[in-house]
């Protein structure tokens, strides 16, 4: 008898003597498929099985990873009271980072013995570096701001809690990953820092390193209905010598803080990182912050941050390449009322 492979898998058997030719075929069981399909289905189920786990495991650690970035933000960047000894506040930040809680924008404002002291800062970068950077500046100026009685003392004291930051990160980083001279990534680190103090007079005093200076608002015209809303007036605050940022080089042994006038009655002071003015539309046009805060009827300074925080959404199209802080104090003294 001859056996031969044929098509189909089958096997023919042929009598050596002229014997018809008989197909034959495996045999089946009903209900019971073949070992090649059983097998193909258990491989399926362990790997729609392994990657299920996998996305649980990184559904819960993006959980993880937002709640504990948003515990970052209510220490590092604290709610700010609505009243601050007569001035009205409000303070709001937009990440660049989408998801993300906290960027390389800083910011608190404290009440003192010597007036309300108020910070705004952009440390360069992002990421842990620049979360650290600005913990060690914020920290610095929440202890200095109630103990210096000079403005020029908190600035300091700022500027030696970042020294001592990048030195001890320096130290901390292996040496294969510390390089030396200008490209170390601890020689680049500076934050830029604006300083104001607000005495219960109204009087205020500036310390600026190389932050962009806040504008000042007068206080908000009676528009007559129906007519369209009316315009204020908005100038940059006048500060005088603008210092470069902390980090880049000392500070000068004779600093002292800079008069800017009086914030009266209504007048209200808008601080902000640069990257508001710098945020850009499809076209290139830069964001017009100060047309924006001319034309923005907010009885408030939380209803203006909100307002100029959507102008800019719309003109990026909420594309923003920097993180974008706003910080608005409202003098609500001298018997003029108001709620935050």
């Amino acid at each position: 008898m001859i056996t031969r492979e044929m098509p189909g898998a089958r096997r023919v058997c042929v009598l050596a003597r002229g014997g018809a030719p008989a197909p034959w075929e495996p045999p089946s069981f009903p209900g019971r498929p073949g070992p090649s399909l059983t097998t193909c289905a258990a491989f399926l189920l362990l790997a729609t099985g392994c990657a299920l786990h996998v996305r649980h495991g990184l559904v819960a650690e993006l959980r993880r990873s937002r709640e504990i970035a948003g515990a970052t933000q209510r220490v590092l960047l604290r709610p700010l009271p609505g009243r601050m000894d007569g001035l009205a506040v409000a303070a709001a930040q937009l990440s660049a980072s989408r998801g993300a809680a906290v960027g390389g924008d800083l910011y608190e404002a404290v009440t003192t013995a010597y007036g309300v002291r108020v910070v705004i800062g952009d440390v360069r970068g992002h990421g842990l570096a620049a979360l650290g950077a600005a913990a060690a500046v914020l920290g610095s100026f929440r202890e200095a701001a109630h103990d210096e009685p000079d403005p020029a003392g908190v600035l300091r004291r700022m500027e030696r809690s970042l020294e001592r930051h990048l030195r001890e990160r320096a130290r901390a980083e292996p040496p294969s990953a510390r390089p030396q001279g200008p490209r170390s990534p601890v020689a680049e680190e500076f934050v830029t820092v604006l300083l104001l103090q607000i005495a219960a007079d109204g009087t205020v005093q500036a310390l600026n390193c190389g932050h962009p200076w806040p504008y000042r608002l007068d206080p908000a015209p009676v528009s007559v209905p129906p007519g369209p809303p009316a315009s204020r007036t908005v100038r940059p605050l006048a500060g005088g010598e603008t210092l470069p940022p902390l980090g880049v080089l000392p500070l000068p042994p004779d600093l002292r803080s800079r008069p800017c006038g009086e914030l009266g009655p209504g007048e209200v002071l808008v601080l902000y990182t640069d990257g508001a003015e710098d945020a850009r539309d499809r076209r290139g046009r830069f964001f017009p912050l100060r047309g924006v805060l001319a034309q923005a009827p907010a009885p408030t300074p939380a209803r203006l941050v909100a307002g100029v925080h959507a102008a800019l959404l719309r003109h990026t199209r909420g594309r923003l390449t920097d993180d974008v802080t706003l910080l608005v104090l409202r003098n609500d003294r001298g018997g003029r009322g108001g709620r935050p």
